[in-house]
């Protein structure tokens, strides 16, 4: 996924990382609208969640959607997400999250979404990011329709 965005930049996009509780699911429940969307994106992108899945639901909630899920340790996620995002490449990552384990993914990828959703999310992680969005749903379709994203990063 190529996106040129004028006085921002050019992201060659392969990789879509995101986190799950409070960012695709609230409680462990996927949110509505998210399964649908992640299946369209999956297109065009490869998808990883990482999550320490809080309550336990991510694998039967991510269940049918064509990506890969990584369930992280308790002791230091977000030294885990990061290297994730590294081993995958930043340049070609985009990452999606809410929580204060996120906040080093988000800086350090290509493009860095924060949603602030039911949960909340961290002032860290959203100081982190390049954009910042109320729904899931809706940071999800700035990937599927890029001028979105254009309108928002251009200078």
């Amino acid at each position: 996924m190529d996106i040129t965005i004028p006085g921002y930049g050019k992201l060659d996009l392969k990789y879509l990382v995101m986190d799950y509780n409070g960012t695709l699911a609230i409680d462990g429940r996927l949110i509505e609208g998210v399964r649908e969307t992640l299946t369209a994106l999956s297109q065009h992108l490869a998808l990883y969640v990482l999550t320490a899945d809080t309550f336990g639901k991510a694998k039967s909630g991510l269940e049918g959607i064509d990506c890969t899920l990584s369930i992280l340790s308790e002791k230091d996620q977000q030294a885990e997400k990061l290297a994730y995002v590294k081993t995958l490449g930043v340049t070609n990552t985009v990452s999606i999250g809410n929580g204060r384990n996120d906040q080093r993914m988000l800086k350090s990828s290509a493009l860095g979404i924060a949603v602030i959703l039911d949960e909340g999310a961290s002032v860290e992680t959203v100081q982190a990011a390049d954009v910042v969005c109320t729904s899931i749903v809706s940071a999800l379709n700035l990937l599927l329709n890029p001028l979105r994203l254009t309108a928002t990063l251009r200078s």
